[in-house]
């Protein structure tokens, strides 16, 4: 089927394959039992499938919509078998992603770098928000090095002032991966130090600026009006800035990471989505759900700890990755 071509490299393709891996153990671990003794697909191995994907973290919503369309096509074509039961999930999962998903990159890229009213290049402006914890501060520093890899020029912002160690751990990429970085000191306003971030990064005729945000969840209300005065205040600097607001969950909290994904769309607006900490564990099937319920495109997954284990999510190699 051309949907599933190949398109990373081997060794790309080596480490989503292993990242993904106890992801699909536990998967087809568990589909394998749905299909034991049974010829066809019926009604019992429908409720038996619904169950694997709900325990595979797909969610709810996502897999009662896959177990509907699954029924539609077994009901048109009768008497389907159960060995057709992998190509049949295959192609609903891709056929979902198509629809909530860019997904079709292969490597880091950015859109066309945007320009002000007199044709100058301005810096495109990446704001990322998440809570501690799901490996914000990390997909920053790893996004910076392979940005940087591309042959742009990256400017980091410290604007998660709420925390002196988050301010810290950006300071340790930014001399990892040699780009500069702008920084106040802990209890600052975030929105000065994004201020001060674009303006540097103007000077610097950068490229790319990746702005670091503080996840407090614990007052909503608080966390939405931050969000709102740090684009404000860009805004001043760069009149569409930011340019895309990257959520970054981890993967590994399975129905966690759709409750941070609620919580943050509805504080801020969110056009992307990273999922960290995929390798290791076995509820990978979240970023299916989560792509679907939210219809945010997943840019980017982490599958280990390495600055190349971040990948660009591809829809095609994943799923691939997924059945293999």
């Amino acid at each position: 089927m051309s949907f599933f071509k190949k398109i990373f490299s081997k060794e790309k393709k080596e480490t989503l394959n292993k990242g993904l891996e106890k992801t699909k153990e536990s998967f087809f671990g568990k589909l394998s039992k749905v299909v034991v003794g049974k010829s066809k697909i019926d009604a019992a191995v429908l409720d038996d499938l619904e169950e694997v994907l709900v325990a595979s973290d797909v969610g709810v919503d996502t897999t009662l919509k896959i177990i509907n369309r699954i029924e539609a096509k077994v009901a048109k074509d009768k008497y389907v078998g159960t060995d057709e039961l992998n190509t049949i999930l295959r192609e609903e999962i891709a056929g979902l992603l198509s629809e909530t998903n860019v997904g079709n990159e292969t490597d880091f890229t950015i859109p066309s770098l945007p320009v002000d009213s007199e044709g100058m290049k301005i810096p495109y402006v990446l704001m990322v928000v998440g809570v501690n914890g799901v490996g914000k501060t990390t997909t920053i520093g790893k996004l910076a090095a392979q940005f940087k890899k591309q042959g742009l020029k990256v400017v980091l912002g410290a604007a998660d002032t709420f925390r002196a160690a988050a301010i810290d751990q950006l300071q340790v990429w930014a001399d990892r991966t040699e780009v500069p970085i702008v920084r106040q000191e802990m209890g600052s306003d975030p929105a000065s130090v994004a201020f001060d971030t674009l303006k540097s990064a103007l000077r610097q005729n950068a490229d790319v600026v990746i702005i670091d945000t503080a996840g407090r969840l614990h007052n909503k209300v608080n966390l939405m009006n931050e969000l709102t005065k740090i684009k404000r205040v860009m805004q001043k600097v760069i009149t569409d800035a930011p340019h895309d607001v990257l959520l970054v969950l981890d993967g590994s909290t399975g129905q966690n990471a759709f409750e941070q994904a609620k919580q943050f769309t509805l504080a801020t607006e969110v056009t992307s989505l990273a999922v960290t900490k995929l390798d290791g564990t076995a509820k990978g099937g979240v970023v299916i759900g989560i792509s679907d319920q939210f219809k945010i495109p997943v840019k980017y997954i982490g599958v280990g700890e390495g600055i190349d284990d971040l990948q660009v999510f591809n829809k095609y190699e994943f799923v691939d990755s997924f059945f293999k």
